[in-house]
């Protein structure tokens, strides 16, 4: 009975420990089943897609590939409070991320009346206050705003040259627009003038560093035209203005198509701007032209609404009575005409006559014949006050006879030749005749103006005015000195270096090539030498072989790069010419040398274009005649120049020999982009036979070489890298060779 009880206590036992572990395992697979189904679902509803749930008894693993850091803490927070931090097992990854982009840096500064303003993301390392304190002395009375923000990133490459170039270029535009990128700027800006316009283009180009992209848009008012005058002539030479106006682009283009209509050739140029006497002008001025092309010979003058046309003598009388009544019978009604029918001249042997001259040095002489000696006094004196007391030198005779108005005409020449840098003026009783040389491509407008308004529009003129660019104060070009000054002083701040003993170029050479090649765009109508010079070791001969190799070369490079060499001559010296002393290693680096030296000051004769356009775009119907170099620029690209042989000491102007009129295009578009030049390859040794010597000194001008063919780059001729005009290059003095030619620096690099 006892056994019996103690086995159904011992079932019992086994019963109820069996039971137990049936319950307390089905209880732990419905709690795992419940957290892992309560977890997930949470999960998915927050959008934490990415994760699978796992559960172990009480345990739940959370995995999976967060596709950030910040996601994956946003997950694990939400799974602990859906169940307890303990029981969670975090087994997830995070995606690898790529380093963060550095941001955009870019700044613009606006500047007007009112003060400067500052926007835009900059380096955290950027110093603003100094940036601020520069700025402030620049805007004077006016405030400057800061409304910069700054990113914890190092400066991108070419930011601070563009920071620079900005900062230095706002303080010469008084209302601009610069926006600054890591090596680029871009450059709005207002004006007052088209000469302020062309001399701020240049000195933008002129100051670009070489690894600085540059745009630049420069805006200018147009200028008042007093009177509004338009001077076209048919005569011997061919069809011209000599001076021309338009109210508008539209009306500038209708008049140019009339001029060409009327036997007008090549570019012509005519300045648009404000003061036109009737929106009729371009319609009288195309009815002008087309009736003096009609009669084949003649001038036709306006000024403002009066109009003087005057056949030649070669007219017939019934041609020029059927063309003047057709043209008085359909001009608008302001305008009014004078025409005129010239008489066969007469013999003037003896006719009275007054001159004035000027030469290149400012020096005036008055000769001729005045009315009386009050007239003497008024013109020395007008001429002193417009040329300098002590340039002045009068040589002229009382003539009581002298035609009425002779005063007023005598005056206004001297007016006109004020004009001029060099020239002269001749007034007789039915003409003034005057020619000469400018610096201002708008010159012969000026001058017909002048004698227009003082004289009439039916005077009788004959205007010769030659335009030279390198006396255009705008442009600032360099003469021949500074030319060679401004060359040897890039070569000797960077040395074109040669492969030991060799004339091959090496590839570190290509930077102070670029340099040079830039620097010779303003100097390629100088006549130079590119002399090649050695050290002493090795043979005599060999090393002026090689010195004319590496001279060659270097002329070479430069014809790659687009620089017109027809001036250059290369010549080498070998070890003849030592600059420093041979027994040191520093001596013998000086004395491997390439140097220019000038072989004339005058610059070579460019080849004559027409008439400068003053405003807007060049006549893209004219008939094609020699490139002409644009000043900056923006022009885009350089047009080469042709090499004519030197140019003749200038001389007064003789009356029966007239200058021709020959001033260059000179308008700038109105943006322009200077990008840097791609660096091209290390020239190779010049295969070409050394052109033979026989003394240092060159007996005659080489002969000109063709003109180069190849389209120039996309840089203008004034921008890349060139010094600025405005900084005087210092050179020290050296020993001259005996029958050398002068302007030889005291030493410039090229290694072996």
């Amino acid at each position: 009975m006892r056994a019996r009880t103690t086995i159904m206590t011992t079932t019992a036992f086994v019963l109820a420990l069996v039971l137990a572990g049936f319950i307390a395992g089905g209880s732990a697979t419905v709690i795992e089943k419940r957290s892992r189904n309560d977890l997930r679902l949470a999960l998915e509803a927050a959008g934490h897609s990415w994760t699978r749930i796992e559960a172990d008894g009480l345990q739940v693993i959370v995995m999976g590939t967060a596709p950030s850091e910040a996601e994956r803490f946003r997950t694990l927070t939400l799974a602990t409070s859906v169940i307890e931090a303990s029981r969670i097992i975090d087994n997830t990854d995070v995606e690898s991320t790529a380093d963060l982009a550095p941001p955009a840096f870019s700044l613009q500064v606006l500047r007007n009346d009112d003060g400067i303003s500052l926007i835009g993301l900059v380096p955290a390392s950027t110093d603003r206050k100094a940036l601020l304190a520069d700025l402030q002395s620049v805007a004077a009375d006016g405030a400057v705003t800061d409304m910069l923000e700054t990113a914890n990133y190092p400066e991108p490459a070419g930011w601070k040259t563009a920071m620079s170039f900005a900062v230095a270029t706002l303080k010469t535009l008084p209302r601009a627009k610069i926006s600054v990128d890591p090596g680029k700027v871009a450059v709005t800006a207002i004006t007052d003038s088209p000469a302020e316009k062309a001399r701020i283009e240049t000195s933008l180009a002129r100051r670009r560093p070489a690894e600085l992209k540059l745009s630049f848009d420069i805006s200018a008012p147009r200028p008042v035209i007093t009177p509004f005058t338009l001077r076209f002539l048919i005569d011997a030479e061919g069809a011209r203005f000599d001076a021309c106006s338009a109210d508008t682009e539209r009306a500038r283009d209708r008049i140019l198509a009339a001029a060409r209509s009327a036997g007008a050739k090549g570019a012509q140029g005519c300045t648009v701007g404000m003061g036109v006497p009737s929106p009729d002008w371009a319609a009288a001025v195309e009815m002008g032209l087309k009736a003096l092309g009609e009669l084949g010979a003649g001038t036709i003058t306006y000024s403002d609404a009066d109009i003087a046309l005057t056949a030649a003598d070669s007219v017939s009388p019934a041609a020029f009575d059927k063309v003047v009544g057709e043209l008085e019978s359909n001009l608008p009604e302001v305008f009014s005409l004078k025409a005129e029918l010239q008489k066969k001249p007469e013999t003037t042997v003896g006719a009275p006559e007054f001159s004035a001259t000027l030469s290149a040095a400012g020096q005036v002489q008055l000769r001729g014949r005045v009315s009386d000696d009050r007239q003497r006094e008024a013109l020395e004196n007008f001429a002193r006050a417009r040329f300098g007391s002590a340039s002045v030198y009068g040589a002229t005779r009382v003539d009581a006879a002298l035609p009425q108005g002779w005063p007023v005409r005598t005056m206004a020449a001297l007016e006109a030749l004020h004009e001029l840098v060099e020239g002269s003026v001749t007034v007789r009783a039915d003409l003034v005749r005057i020619g000469g040389v400018s610096g201002n491509p708008a010159a012969s407008d000026q001058i017909a103006r002048i004698l227009s308004d003082r004289l009439g529009e039916s005077a009788q003129i004959e205007l010769s005015v030659r335009y030279d660019k390198r006396l255009d104060p705008v442009l600032g070009l360099p003469d021949g000195p500074e030319c060679v000054a401004r060359l040897n002083a890039v070569l000797t701040e960077q040395k074109i270096t040669f492969e030991p003993g060799s004339s091959t170029i090496a590839a570190e050479g290509a930077q102070p090539l670029d340099a040079l090649a830039a620097a010779m765009k303003e100097c390629q109508d100088f006549r130079m030498e590119l002399g090649g010079h050695t050290d002493s070791q090795g043979g005599e001969d060999m090393n002026q072989k090689l010195s004319q190799d590496r001279a060659q070369a270097v002329l070479s490079a430069l014809r790659e790069r687009r620089v017109l060499v027809g001036n250059l001559t290369a010549k080498g010296y070998g070890e003849s010419q030592p600059i420093a002393d041979n027994d040191t290693e520093d001596g013998r680096e000086a004395n491997r040398r390439i140097e220019f030296v000038l072989l004339d000051e005058a610059p070579v004769e460019t080849t004559p274009a027409a008439t400068p356009v003053v405003d807007g775009a060049k006549d893209a119907s004219a008939e094609p005649e020699a490139p002409v170099a644009l000043p900056d620029e923006d022009s885009a690209t350089e047009a080469p120049m042709g090499d004519e042989g030197p140019m003749e000491d200038a001389a007064p102007v003789a009356d029966d020999a007239p200058v021709a009129d020959e001033a260059p295009v000179a308008d700038v578009p109105a943006a322009t982009e200077i990008t840097p030049p791609e660096p091209p390859a290390a020239a190779a040794t010049d295969t070409s036979p050394a052109p033979a010597e026989t003394t240092d000194t060159p007996a005659a001008a080489p002969a000109p070489a063709a003109p180069e063919a190849a389209t120039a780059p996309a840089v203008p001729p004034e921008v890349a890298a060139a010094q600025d005009p405005a900084i005087e290059i210092p050179v020290a003095p050296a020993t001259e060779a005996p029958g050398r030619p002068t302007s030889r620096p005291a030493d410039l690099g090229v290694t072996n």
